[in-house]
């Protein structure tokens, strides 16, 4: 049996993955960049976050994640304390097969994950799956978990347990999180670790939970440059044909200061979800718009008349400025602000 790292699985939604240029000569002039490469596509400060080099995933572009210090630290502390601190850490979205086009699509729990051709991802409550498909101008999708409808899924395939091996290997190669003041300091020399690959998912509940061939796989919704703002450009003039030329059909569209507008869309959108998260079995997203500064989601109308209070407190709770209305219909409209 050959021998896979072990890997610890954390969840995509606290990871932002992005394809970065950075057309540099050395390893070490890459990570020098990275800061100045990415500060205008994050909404944090460039120094309360980690940011990782991963492979080389198109001539001169690179898989980057960025995660915030204090939850990387927390998983960190997690790892040691089960015991596992010398295993590599990568998003779960990449041990989802990487796509020749379009999407991979895998959705379970109320969660919807999608790797992109590019090899990033992204991921959000189900509900908002379909309004991200459509902002993304509707690409090709291969699903891996629960049904899609007709008109969104392409085709349909299996994960197959025996292979998690490999994949495990495959995302330990694109992105290891384990870098700079996060590296491994030790190895462990337990022959067990070299026996098997094991596989962890951090949870939301402050644990690890290890398995082997067994593993939820997660996944993601990509979000090149290109993409976020193709994305932003749909859902804010929704109708508007974007020829090839992508910079040309969308100037006219922008508002001054408008080049600003496609690195908050997606940052914002993964904010709005994530908050939302444990809510998605009651949300109906029915559309999705962002202008300027501003995303708004409207929802379709609930008997639940504590829903309102419950996503204006998961709302603040997560740090997004938000108001929340409900209309005597029941409609709920929320206007969440990326400022």
């Amino acid at each position: 049996m050959r021998d896979w790292p072990a890997t610890i699985l954390v969840p995509t939604g606290q990871v932002r993955l992005l394809a970065v240029d950075l057309p540099l000569p050395s390893h070490a002039r890459r990570v020098a960049a990275l800061p100045f490469a990415i500060e205008d596509r994050i909404a944090e400060p460039v120094d309360s976050v980690h940011i990782a080099l991963g492979e080389q995933i198109a001539p001169g572009r690179y898989l980057v994640g960025i995660v915030r210090h204090d939850v990387m630290a927390r998983w960190v502390v997690q790892a040691e304390e089960a015991g596992i601190g010398h295993a590599a850490m990568v998003p779960d979205v990449l041990t989802l097969p990487r796509p020749a086009e379009g999407w991979a699509v895998s959705q379970s729990g109320g969660r919807a994950a999608v790797r992109d051709a590019d090899g990033t991802g992204f991921e959000v409550p189900a509900p908002l799956l379909r309004p991200a498909w459509e902002a993304a101008d509707r690409p090709g999708v291969i699903s891996y978990g629960e049904p899609l409808p007709d008109d969104m899924q392409k085709g349909s395939a299996a994960l197959d347990a025996a292979a998690f091996g490999p994949a495990a290997g495959a995302a330990v190669a694109a992105l290891n999180l384990r870098q700079g003041a996060y590296a491994v300091r030790k190895v462990a020399g337990s022959s067990l670790w070299r026996k098997f690959a094991w596989v962890a998912a951090i949870g939301a509940a402050a644990h690890v939970v290890i398995a082997f061939g067994d593993v939820i796989m997660l996944r993601s919704i990509a979000d090149r440059r290109e993409a976020e703002t193709r994305a932003a450009a749909l859902v804010a003039a929704p109708g508007v044909a974007l020829g090839d030329d992508l910079a040309n059909s969308i100037t006219g569209l922008l508002p001054t200061g408008g080049g600003q507008v496609p690195q908050l869309f997606l940052p914002l959108v993964n904010r709005v979800s994530g908050a939302l998260g444990p809510l998605s079995g009651a949300l109906t997203v029915r559309a999705m718009t962002f202008e300027g500064r501003l995303l708004t989601l409207d929802l379709d109308a609930s008997p639940d008349i504590g829903l309102q209070g419950q996503i204006e407190s998961a709302l603040k709770g997560a740090g997004v400025g938000a108001q929340v209305v409900r209309s005597p219909e029941g409609a709920i409209r929320i206007t969440a602000s990326a400022a």
